[in-house]
């Protein structure tokens, strides 16, 4: 009770940002003690620059090295703070490789990970004779480009609702990992390979052990057949190695409405 009144006494309003991030140098986007994240970069400048702290809310928690097109993070802040100057303010005070995008008033009760729909996340793969020093950073390089008709032949069996603990690295006290997947698929775009992929939320490296598999497959390594019996073992890990951080980005995570509406 005293909490809730102190924060409508000094943070009675609930601010929405949109941000995107380079996560080549951070260790995710959570807290941690003593090394580089992006909700400390965040907290940071809102303290600065709202002369008082503020815990902030992600929509989704990305790993290591993972960006962000279109995260949405949520904090508490004096009424009186009109979105532009939020915006004006923390980019001034964050770091080049962190921007907030806009700013949107929101409900007491909005919730960004809890009320969110879905969370669309690419995966971005280059290919070629020689590696490019300007995509490194945001796409997982390979001399041999997979098939993507195989890697979308895999792609059916993940849509809808299933059980993806054969893809998730840990549970991090998860006990449900039944997870549905709207949408995936491969597509070529220039010099790129994009897998796409939208569910109503991920586990821990979901994606990228899905990414991981889905290469070697393209590459020839296994089979359709291989790909079905790791859906069906619903073992935890057993997909296989990870696909590196840096090709995966948040792309945008969708609500009922749209922000500040």
């Amino acid at each position: 009770m005293i909490t809730r009144l102190w924060f409508k006494l000094n943070w009675s309003s609930k601010f929405v940002l949109l941000i995107e991030y380079d996560g080549t140098r951070y260790y995710g986007f959570q807290w941690q003690v003593g090394l580089p994240t992006i909700q400390n970069e965040l907290e940071e400048a809102i303290r600065r620059f709202c002369g008082q702290s503020s815990r902030v809310m992600a929509a989704s928690r990305t790993d290591t090295g993972v960006h962000a097109k279109g995260q949405v993070v949520s904090f508490w802040a004096k009424s009186t703070i009109d979105t532009m100057s939020i915006v004006r303010a923390l980019n001034y005070y964050l770091p080049e490789d962190i921007a907030v995008k806009a700013a949107y008033r929101a409900a007491d009760d909005f919730n960004v990970r809890r009320d969110a729909l879905s969370r669309e996340y690419r995966y971005y793969i280059s290919g070629g004779n020689t590696r490019s020093p300007f995509s490194r950073r945001f796409a997982l390089f390979m001399h041999k480009m997979p098939d993507i008709q195989v890697m979308n032949e895999a792609c059916q069996l993940i849509k809808g609702e299933h059980d993806f603990a054969s893809f998730a690295s840990s549970l991090e006290g998860n006990k449900n990992t039944v997870r549905n997947v709207y949408e995936a698929g491969v597509e070529r775009k220039g010099d790129f390979i994009v897998f796409r992929i939208i569910a109503n939320s991920f586990l821990p490296h979901q994606v990228r052990s899905t990414v991981g598999l889905l290469v070697r497959l393209g590459l020839g390594k296994r089979g359709i057949e291989y790909f079905r019996d790791i859906m069906e073992a619903r073992s935890l890990g057993s997909a296989g190695p990870v696909s590196p951080a840096c090709g995966l980005c948040l792309k945008k995570v969708n609500y009922p409405k749209p922000l500040g509406s």
